[in-house]
């Protein structure tokens, strides 16, 4: 008689962690199911990266999950906890670079063990919760943690102070629903940009813009706000806060919206917006082209940052935390030669007006001066000079991945989002090379018939 494989579903009825199938004396006696795409090594190199496990059902309301990444992947257990629930949690290193240990790295069969017995370990664990805790407790105790390990924290506190907290913040984490959760996020999409005011004072904001492009940069600005609730609640669940976070997963953020809209100016342009520059901010603004460095990492740079010997600029505080450097052009190394000859190692590279620090979006204004002066129009944001710099590197030729390591970036990923169209390609230069020529024709001297032209009027 053929042996009936088990079934990947199970009926919603009589499932769950809390039943009386759950004791340990069942996983004792389980058997081990197979799967010929995840048992092996060899059969794990053949799946496709991907963010979403392959699953394989090992018993009821137990899953084994194997998520593929580029280097190596990892083994998840899934654990149905009824109520059409899932808990998803994190088993250990799959054996694909190195032999399995049976603790940090399992192979497919030590997998199942481990999420069996995981599984037992929840048994007659209704909702393991510490504490339920409100919607700005979670994003205070996530800000918090970001203050020590992330650059983004300020970012991060300004969104969920402006954004997050006065809608949802009084919230239990626990109640909170998607559709709570949606409507927020539609309401965000909808708010016109804030105006800059004094801190406590009433908010204000600019004159709603409807046009197609403000629409996408309000919805790409309420995506990143959902991004930092998102993770907030994230953290609160893997706490135990929370027993579920099933409701703000099903949140999907607005899609096509974070186009890559890069704009930079030509050499011509950039020529003119140095000469156009009061004499300390034009310092600032030479820096940051032939740098590409941020506003912020060029305010904290002193002058013992510039390497005469090797022509590079090490940013010390960058945005993901770690240190690099720079490497300048010829001019570059001689413009920072001047800027620095005969100044001490601890001084700013470049100071503001008052020969302080430049601080938080005091760049705005004179950058606005500078491109109404210079006639660019439209006007550009100093960050834009750092597209500037990534977008004639990469027109001029330079590897992607060297524009990528100068700028900062641990890989290619967001110089190709918003610089990968200016490199030369296969493609442009076959087509420029072999696609038809028609000539420009001149201006037609020939007039329709009068009936044709009453017939098109009618």
């Amino acid at each position: 008689m053929k042996r009936k494989r088990f079934s990947t579903g199970y009926p919603s009825a009589n499932i769950g962690v809390h039943t009386r199938w759950l004791d340990k004396s069942w996983t004792k006696m389980a058997r081990r199911f197979r799967d010929s795409g995840l048992e092996s090594r060899a059969a794990r190199t053949k799946l496709a990266v991907q963010a979403k496990p392959y699953y394989r059902a090992i018993g009821p309301g137990l899953n084994i999950g194997y998520r593929k990444n580029k280097k190596g992947g990892k083994w998840v257990a899934r654990f149905y906890v009824g109520d059409k629930e899932y808990r998803l949690e994190a088993v250990a290193d799959a054996d694909d670079m190195l032999d399995a240990d049976g603790e940090n790295i399992l192979d497919f069969w030590q997998a199942q063990d481990r999420a069996r017995q995981m599984q037992a370990d929840l048994s007659g664990e209704t909702v393991k919760v510490a504490k339920r805790i409100t919607v700005k407790e979670a994003v205070d105790d996530y800000i918090e943690w970001m203050e020590g390990n992330r650059k983004s924290a300020q970012d991060a506190r300004y969104r969920a102070d402006a954004l997050i907290l006065p809608a949802l913040g009084d919230k239990l984490v626990d109640k909170l629903t998607a559709k709570e959760i949606r409507s927020w996020l539609r309401k965000v999409a909808e708010t016109p940009p804030r105006v800059r005011s004094k801190k406590g004072a009433q908010p204000k904001f600019r004159e709603l813009d409807d046009s197609p492009e403000a629409i996408r940069r309000r919805k790409a600005s309420a995506n990143r706000t959902l991004t930092v609730l998102k993770a907030a609640l994230n953290r609160a669940w893997r706490d135990g806060s929370t027993p579920s976070d099933s409701q703000w997963r099903r949140v999907e953020p607005y899609q096509s919206v974070d186009a890559a809209r890069a704009r930079y100016l030509t050499v011509a342009e950039a020529q003119r917006l140095v000469n156009a520059s009061d004499h300390a901010f034009r310092l600032l603004v030479q820096g940051a082209l032939q740098t590409g460095a941020r506003y912020g990492e060029l305010a904290a740079l002193t002058v013992a940052d510039f390497n005469p010997d090797v022509g590079t600029v090490t940013i010390r505080e960058s945005k993901a935390g770690k240190a690099r450097h720079v490497v300048l052009t010829d001019e570059g190394r001689d413009y920072f030669l001047s800027a620095t000859a005969g100044r001490a190692g601890d001084e700013l590279m470049f100071p503001n007006h008052a020969g302080e620090p430049w601080q938080k979006s005091q760049q705005a204004r004179p950058m606005i001066e500078a491109c109404e002066r210079a006639k660019i129009k439209p006007a550009i944001g100093f960050h834009g000079l750092r597209h500037t710099w990534a977008s004639l590197a990469v027109m001029n030729g330079v590897p992607l991945m060297v524009v990528a390591r100068n700028l900062g970036h641990a890989d290619t990923r967001m110089v190709e989002k918003h610089y990968g169209h200016l490199a030369p390609s296969f493609i442009a230069d076959a087509i420029r090379a072999g696609a038809p020529r028609f000539g420009n024709a001149e201006p037609s001297n020939v007039e329709a018939l009068d009936r044709w032209r009453d017939a098109a009027v009618s």
